[in-house]
């Protein structure tokens, strides 16, 4: 199986027919390991040091599903550049930002590996911070953005420190960011965030959904998917984690104390579109309530089904 489906475009409904409330989807993307997705990416050295990055079979599903050729693929905070790198590889024109010089420099390379083996469309990084999307410098980019694709980076002090504060001074600074991004997208357009898990001190797993969709509806976003990304192998009905020693250790430690913890073994993914649009769509479909979190809450392996492609409870 191939970490790098290709999405079946929607189709339209039977006369009569409503549409699903949204379903939570699988997406086999674990197939091959992190570095493996690096190097079939004809990414440069040193990508493999951002450890937040979005993987390159994740960046390319999501690219593929929420975005057509053509289209402009911003990712606000781009790190070393695999959004930029899938997007151009994809036939979309990509555009990243980061305040950071070592990933500038790395997003610039994957961008020229990519239009050197290839790649026509244009591809930019720029070393600014994402506020710069909401000054009069990025005007001419409003309601011309098919797709924002981002994950929520964060230095990993931040997720080890015991003090609320780091915590929410990364989400707060993240907030700004959707901010920044909500009218940047056209009629039709999705932001999509990618999250790799987080622990607690205690080895609790961090709830990033909620405090992201709250931000996200702030910002004038409604959430419209929740998805999760395998970053495990698919062995027939088996899961095959690619975790680190080191996680695996911790596992080994916190199991071994009375406190079972199971490797990680997905990036979750959400999936916003602006709420003005969402309203009118489920206005004209006859429904005027939004799924609720609940309505796309997480089913257990037993629910899972294979349908074109994609995994849906």
């Amino acid at each position: 199986m191939s970490d790098r489906p290709t999405p079946p475009l929607p189709r339209p409904l039977p006369a009569g027919k409503e549409s699903p409330t949204p379903l939570l989807s699988v997406w086999p993307t674990g197939q091959r390991g992190p570095l493996a997705q690096v190097r079939d990416a004809g990414c440069v050295p040193g990508t493999e040091t951002d450890i937040e990055r979005i993987p390159p079979a994740v960046a390319a599903y999501a690219i593929t599903a929420y975005s057509h050729p053509g289209d402009l693929v911003v990712d606000p905070s781009c790190g070393a550049g695999t959004v930029l790198t899938e997007a151009l590889r994809a036939g979309r024109h990509a555009l990243g930002l980061t305040p950071a010089t070592p990933w500038w420099a790395l997003a610039r390379g994957n961008i020229t590996a990519a239009k050197t083996a290839g790649a026509w469309c244009d591809g930019s990084v720029f070393d600014a911070q994402p506020r710069a999307l909401g000054t009069v410098r990025a005007a001419g980019l409003i309601g011309r953005v098919g797709l924002v694709l981002t994950a929520l980076r964060a230095e990993a002090d931040h997720w080890k420190d015991t003090e609320r504060d780091s915590f929410e001074s990364v989400l707060s600074s993240f907030a700004r960011t959707l901010h920044y991004c909500e009218p940047l997208l056209h009629t039709g357009g999705r932001l999509v965030v990618v999250t790799r898990p987080r622990r607690n001190p205690d080895g609790a797993l961090v709830d990033l959904t909620t405090p992201i969709a709250a931000a996200a509806t702030a910002a004038g976003l409604a959430l419209v998917e929740r998805c999760l990304a395998l970053t495990a192998g698919l062995r027939g009905s088996r899961l095959v984690p690619r975790s680190s020693i080191a996680d695996r250790r911790a596992a080994s430690r916190t199991n071994a104390a009375g406190e079972p913890t199971t490797l990680t073994a997905h990036h979750e993914v959400l999936v916003f579109g602006l709420d003005s649009e969402i309203e009118l769509a489920a206005a004209a479909s006859g429904n005027d309530s939004l799924p609720t979190e609940d309505a796309v809450g997480v089913p257990t392996a037993g629910d899972l089904t294979w349908r074109s492609g994609r995994c849906a409870a």
